[in-house]
């Protein structure tokens, strides 16, 4: 893919686009470069410079052996969100955000230990034995599940970080995430509170164009991480909190 810390390049994605600055979260000023006709325009030379930071980051969540979860529940973005995160092997959540899936994820991995009973037992013929009603009733259950929680199926335990299109539309993901001292990424929009992201990418949050550009920018990163991993378990390690 081109380059995205090449400031054309992320121009020419729109990333540069805020929201109006009625909409403007406080916190997003320091990354803002003007505003015009009432539209705030964000400073790419900062997004490039903290986009970089972000991948990093993922890189040495990967290369740690870590996970990272991918949020979004936009129309404009799950889509993009699901793709990147099945193309590198990482939980999602394409949707809507099922409160608890952190801060209860013990409650949370009981359903998907149903889900994936359920999915086995169909494959290999054991609900034959059921009625035809019930089998019914099973494949609409199983069908619920894998809509609330298929992305998830992967993920034994808390992830080590987050990567969430959106922050204000995923608040509830991103405070669950806080609440746990989880790490989150954030691709934000001058509506977002940027004090709840350790890693911001303050640009445009909505446009599919500058969605995928950032989306397919941390995943590649997150899979170079993984090839580090897979060659060195050690080599970026992250420090636990006690080490920092």
């Amino acid at each position: 893919m081109a380059d995205t810390h090449d400031i054309d390049t992320l121009f020419g994605a729109g990333a540069h686009f805020g929201y109006s600055r009625a909409r403007r979260h406080p916190s997003a000023a320091p990354y803002l470069f003007t505003t015009r006709d009432q539209t705030d325009f964000f400073n790419l030379e900062e997004t490039a410079k903290l986009l970089e930071e972000a991948k990093a980051f993922v890189a040495s969540v990967a290369a740690s052996g870590g996970q990272l979860l991918m949020v979004s529940g936009k129309n404009e973005s799950l889509s993009i969100v699901k793709a990147a995160a099945e193309r590198i092997g990482a939980p999602y959540v394409a949707g809507r955000w099922i409160g608890g899936t952190l801060t209860n994820f013990k409650n949370i991995r009981k359903r998907i230990d149903r889900l994936e009973k359920l999915e086995a037992e169909k494959e290999s013929g054991a609900l034959e034995k059921y009625t035809k009603r019930e089998r019914l009733l099973l494949d609409r259950e199983i069908e619920e599940l894998r809509n609330r929680f298929g992305g998830l199926v992967s993920m034994q335990k808390e992830p080590m970080a987050l990567f969430v299109v959106d922050t204000r539309h995923e608040d509830t993901a991103v405070r669950e995430a806080k609440q746990l001292g989880i790490p989150v990424v954030g691709l934000s929009s001058s509506d977002c509170d940027f004090s709840m992201v350790k890693f911001p990418i303050p640009a445009n949050d909505t446009s599919v164009k500058s969605v995928r550009l950032f989306v397919d920018a941390i995943a590649e990163s997150y899979q170079d991480g993984k090839k580090v991993q897979n060659g060195n378990p050690n080599n970026g390690k992250l420090k636990s909190q006690s080490e920092k």
